[in-house]
């Protein structure tokens, strides 16, 4: 199947100002927004990476803590749609300031939680403003630059999420283990709160995009394109999730490696996920739906061969840095193909591409628990994911099909 064609956009990304900001100035703005990607990916990683001392601390068992990855992720699913289309007559530097301060606000109460209801409902609320923040940082990042570097702009407010995984969620991960799982939380109320400085600081004022609604937002809901999109996301993406989330006991009960093995495997996920951001960007670049397919076949694969990999040390992590890559690929073009076909509504696009991205981690977390649950061991969910994988490129195939027949 040949690579479908992009869809031009009815109108920009987002306002653009009246002269672009210096090199400088937008530098250290998509730094900023950046730091606060840096602060997300860290608190939404970071408890896997805890999750048996997280279990201990609240007296319950470790299928049961992962709820707290799916109170999160629905967070998420739930925040996206809503705060977007409710935010987006909002000045964009102010929508920032607000998602992150209720982000904070959200990973204060975990820190806080006295039990394991008490920490859903935090997880759950520390979710809502995930995905909104970073559809409206790459509305914001885009607008601060010509159109051909728009891709590039929208990529580094995303590798912050990337970078998180290579410093934040493994020093996070060692500090849980070290002074106890709140202390993680705690660290990241402290980058939150640097993000709100640092937005206040650079981050030029960007008014609202002309004439947009609620009705127009909500309008890419009725998009076939957005939909099957949305569910490679969910489906395909879910996968990832199905290993990621138990990959602490993968680590020590099937590969043999003690505890303090386990924020190396989490740096080894984060070095791949840095590469598979920068590279998915450049990819998406030269051919778009392509890359999708690309990045689909091979986690399917990966995933399938983690089951294998998972006997040794030096396979596993060899096998863990390559899910990562081919997962950031795909993140990184379904951003961008979420943005080309949702057209009028590209706030909504932007951030309901973590919603579906984040109903996929309430899947795979989910999925994963159960075959674990089941009897089937530690190894079962990266199969399971591969299982995803798979119908999620049937989702994709199904849109690039849709789209060649639209164009004839």
């Amino acid at each position: 199947m040949s690579a479908a064609p992009d869809v031009a956009p009815a109108r920009p990304v987002a306002p653009a100002p009246a002269a672009l900001p210096s090199r400088r100035r937008v530098v250290a703005a998509i730094a900023a927004l950046a730091v606060g990607g840096f602060a997300i990916g860290t608190t939404e990683f970071v408890t896997m990476g805890l999750l048996p001392e997280i279990a201990d601390g609240v007296s319950v068992d470790i299928p049961t803590a992962g709820h707290i990855i799916s109170a999160y992720a629905l967070g998420v699913v739930i925040g996206a749609p809503v705060i977007a289309a409710l935010g987006t007559r909002l000045p964009r530097r102010g929508l920032l300031l607000g998602l992150m301060a209720a982000f904070l606000l959200g990973n204060v109460l975990s820190a806080l939680a006295a039990g394991n209801g008490m920490l859903l409902v935090a997880r759950f609320l520390s979710g809502l403003p995930h995905g909104a923040y970073f559809g409206v940082a790459s509305l914001v990042a885009a607008s601060l630059v010509v159109p051909e570097q728009r891709g590039r702009a929208v990529s580094s407010v995303m590798l912050g999420l990337s970078v998180a995984n290579v410093a934040g969620v493994p020093a996070a991960t060692w500090l849980g283990q070290t002074l106890g799982w709140r202390s993680a939380y705690w660290a990241v109320v402290v980058l939150a709160a640097i993000t709100l400085a640092a937005v206040v600081a650079v981050v030029p004022r960007i008014p609202p995009a002309e004439g947009a609604s609620i009705v127009t937002e909500l309008g890419a809901l009725r998009r076939p394109q957005v939909l099957l999109t949305l569910a490679v996301g969910v489906v395909g993406f879910g996968g990832m999730f199905a290993l990621y989330s138990y990959i602490a006991p993968l680590t020590t009960d099937v590969t043999g490696l003690s505890r303090g093995a386990v924020p190396w495997v989490l740096l080894t996920f984060g070095l791949g996920m840095v590469a598979g951001t920068v590279l998915g960007g450049r990819l998406a670049d030269r051919a778009l739906f392509a890359s999708l397919v690309g990045a689909s076949v091979a986690m399917g694969l990966l995933l399938a061969l983690v089951s294998i990999a998972s006997s040794t040390g030096p396979t596993l992590f060899a096998a863990v840095f390559l899910v990562a890559v081919a997962s950031s690929v795909l993140v990184v073009c379904l951003q961008l193909r979420l943005m080309e076909v949702a057209v009028d509504a590209k706030m909504l696009g932007a951030a309901l591409n973590h919603s579906a991205l984040n109903a996929a981690n309430a899947l795979g977390a989910w999925l994963g628990g159960v075959v674990i649950a089941a009897g089937a061991g530690y190894r079962a969910p990266s199969l399971a994911g591969a299982g995803l994988a798979a119908l999620g490129l049937v989702a994709l195939v199904a849109s690039g099909l849709l789209e060649r027949r639209q164009r004839v």
